[in-house]
């Protein structure tokens, strides 16, 4: 598979705070990719500056090929970990937000999603509790036909019973040759999935590799390899 993905000498600074430091980073297609890290450790300033909404960085990206752009915007379909719709908007506006802005957004899937997550057509957003609004942006998220699906704690607000569910989701709704880029905390719930880990630590890459490779390498789970890296 090409490589989506390429990052090269990556760093970002607030103030004299150091948030990335000298990230290097080669993403194929075709997979699900953990990145996992502590809170701090630049995990969402990662993400920001692949959407494109971080700019004042160093170093080289490319997605697809080109720098981040126009281009790069259209290929990706991104989950932020806090809710972005308007309160006053209804489930039915949003989707109707959606179809207009992406090409790619494929209104019969989300129809089909939505249906399966228990979510109605017209519901105002601020009547949905904060699970089902994460349910009903995943839904949108990935009724995209994307290249690169960026999700940014998927699964924080439902309850235990819907993860599974939400996981399925997930993996049934992305074309074989995509990235799916996933921020968690919860890695024992969907560790499962991972192709690939990343952990990141105060900025710095400290490990990518192969999810199975690493288990038996390290003869446990990526959450007990997580919590023996980045222990107190």
């Amino acid at each position: 598979m090409a490589e989506l993905i390429e990052i090269h000498n990556l760093s970002k600074s607030y103030g004299k705070k150091e948030v990335l430091k000298n990230v290097d980073l080669n993403l194929s297609g075709g997979k699900i990719i953990g990145l996992l890290g502590p809170n701090g450790s630049g995990k969402t300033t990662l993400i920001k500056i692949l959407n494109g909404l971080l700019k004042d960085y160093t170093g080289h990206i490319t997605i697809d090929g080109q720098p981040i752009g126009v281009h790069s915007k259209e290929l990706i379909s991104y989950l932020p970990d806090e809710p972005y719709f308007e309160n006053w908007m209804t489930t039915t506006d949003a989707l109707n937000l959606f179809n207009d802005m992406y090409k790619d957004f494929d209104l019969n899937k989300a129809l089909s999603l939505m249906e399966r997550m228990d979510l109605e057509k017209g519901v105002k957003i601020k009547e949905l509790s904060k699970g089902m609004k994460e349910k009903f942006q995943l839904t949108l998220v990935m009724s995209r036909k994307a290249k690169i699906y960026i999700l940014d704690e998927p699964i924080g607000g439902v309850d235990p019973a819907a993860r599974d569910l939400i996981l399925d989701v997930i993996l049934s709704n992305y074309a074989e040759d995509a990235i799916v880029l996933l921020s968690t905390h919860l890695i024992s719930d969907i560790e499962k999935i991972f192709d690939e880990v990343i952990f990141i630590k105060k900025g710095l890459v400290v490990l990518h590799e192969d999810s199975e490779s690493l288990r038996e390498k390290r003869q446990a789970s990526i959450d007990e390899i997580f919590r023996e890296e980045f222990k107190c």
